[in-house]
């Protein structure tokens, strides 16, 4: 079974900064990821059958401190072989408890033979780009022409569900 752990990242599809990102990619075909906006702490590819995950994740969410962060960069990187780009939304500078916070989670899932084959990279997943004509370097060349105010967000909602499916359990951090 996949899946993943998320914090919610309050933004809006009506921003003024989002509204001049699609707007400067106008033409250019991308599946716009509209509202559920998050960062992936973890993605599970596989997870052993009857194995308890929520008393760890309970002990370890339960007591943390939800992070404040400040967003202040668009960009995007390449996936699926370089076909295809992710633009995102992140921060430059991720509070050291969070970083901890998503290693213990991480770290707890390992410990209990789930699979997790990607990185953690704090992103917030804007659009998909598939089309031909862009490439990563394009990308960020007209990315850059948009304007993003610093925006400081705390992030207090936690939720771990089945990819594609139901939840698992939901957090509120401690503000």
């Amino acid at each position: 079974m996949q899946s993943y752990i998320e914090i919610k990242v309050p933004i809006s599809w009506d921003e003024p900064w989002f509204q001049d990102l699609r707007e400067e990619l106008d033409g250019v075909n991308i599946r716009w990821q509209r509202g559920y906006y998050h960062i992936t702490m973890a993605f599970l590819d596989k997870t052993p059958q009857g194995v308890d995950l929520l008393t760890g994740l309970n002990r370890l969410l339960q007591p943390a401190a939800a992070p404040t962060m400040t967003f202040d960069r668009l960009d995007a990187f390449a996936t699926g072989g370089g076909r295809r780009q992710v633009i995102y939304l992140t921060t430059s500078d991720t509070p050291a408890h969070f970083l901890t916070l998503v290693e213990d989670i991480r770290n707890h899932f390992k410990a209990r033979g789930c699979v997790i084959q990607s990185d953690f990279k704090l992103h917030v997943t804007l659009g998909r780009v598939d089309d031909n004509r862009m490439n990563v370097a394009k990308l960020k060349a007209i990315i850059s022409k948009v304007d993003l105010p610093a925006t400081t967000l705390t992030l207090s909602n936690v939720e771990f569900r089945i990819f594609r499916g139901k939840t698992l359990g939901l957090w509120k951090l401690k503000a």
